[in-house]
């Protein structure tokens, strides 16, 4: 059996600066995180028994009593950030770097009247976010179908931004397709390099593995967007979120297994993963 690891596998750099936000506010009276601060339940369910309180909705902040609240690295819209500030709360911003460079670009471009184009999933709490930095109105794609010429107005201008965990060689697709339109739209470049890394590595991995696994959360888009590329190129690919998951009797001795994880998963639920898979030869 031989297992390859993928080097970008387990937390990036955003996800890593607020954990580091979080780790810093332990201990201070009543701490909450504006949604899960992350996309990992372990991580969450952690950080829960420490006393940090996840919080859903602004409308929460009113049955609970006065703290400091995270923001997850998400993001969130400028005007949630308002509501919470007038809710006289505490503000640490946990928003991941390059998330917020996307809200400048939004927030600036839109207010000299463009149309904002985002590629990425509608329901994405990042997508939210960034939708909430615009003043003008916003279209979201997320697939080349969605890409209809009768979307867009020849007079208007558009600046075009991607979710930054968004699947690199889908949004060049959609990019490709909009170019081929007659419309003014300035295309900034938001996908995180390290998301497009951590692709570009599974497909190689996926390629010589004969079985793949990719570790990470239920509800984390860029390890949903990992297991997705595997698959095209392993039938034989599993999404695990711990080693509880794993069936470790679809492994035999002649298997090359690759082994990746999205940017939201600790490091020793990786280890901890391989660590099983070698004592299958055992």
């Amino acid at each position: 059996m031989k297992i390859i690891l993928a080097k970008t596998a387990g937390f990036c750099f955003g996800v890593d600066k607020a954990i580091q936000k979080v780790n810093k506010a332990l201990g201070a009276k009543n701490l909450y995180t504006y949604g899960p601060i992350i996309h990992n339940r372990q991580v969450v369910e952690e950080y829960e028994k420490k006393g940090v309180k996840v919080i859903d909705d602004i409308k929460q902040l009113d049955s609970v009593e006065k703290g400091t609240i995270i923001i997850r690295s998400h993001g969130v819209g400028k005007q949630e950030i308002a509501q919470i500030k007038n809710k006289k709360f505490d503000i640490i911003d946990g928003t991941c770097p390059y998330v917020k460079r996307i809200h400048k670009i939004v927030e600036q471009e839109s207010k000299k009247g463009k149309t904002i184009i985002i590629v990425g999933n509608p329901k994405h709490p990042e997508v939210v976010g960034i939708m909430g930095w615009s003043s003008m109105d916003t279209i979201i794609i997320e697939d080349t179908k969605q890409v209809k010429k009768e979307l867009f107005d020849r007079d208007k201008e558009y600046c075009l931004v991607a979710q930054t965990t968004f699947n690199y060689l889908k949004c060049k697709e959609i990019v490709n397709k909009l170019q081929k339109f007659e419309i003014r739209v300035m295309i900034y470049e938001t996908i995180c390099s390290a998301t497009e890394e951590r692709q570009l590595e599974a497909v190689e991995i996926s390629k010589k593995a004969t079985k793949m696994i990719v570790i990470g959360g239920r509800h984390s888009s860029n390890t949903q967007k990992l297991y997705q590329i595997c698959k095209a190129q392993c039938e034989n690919t599993y999404h695990i979120e711990t080693v509880k998951d794993l069936v470790l009797n679809v492994f035999s001795d002649n298997d090359i297994i690759g082994i990746t994880a999205g940017a939201s998963t600790p490091k020793h639920i990786i280890e901890e993963v391989i660590l099983n898979v070698r004592r299958t030869k055992l």
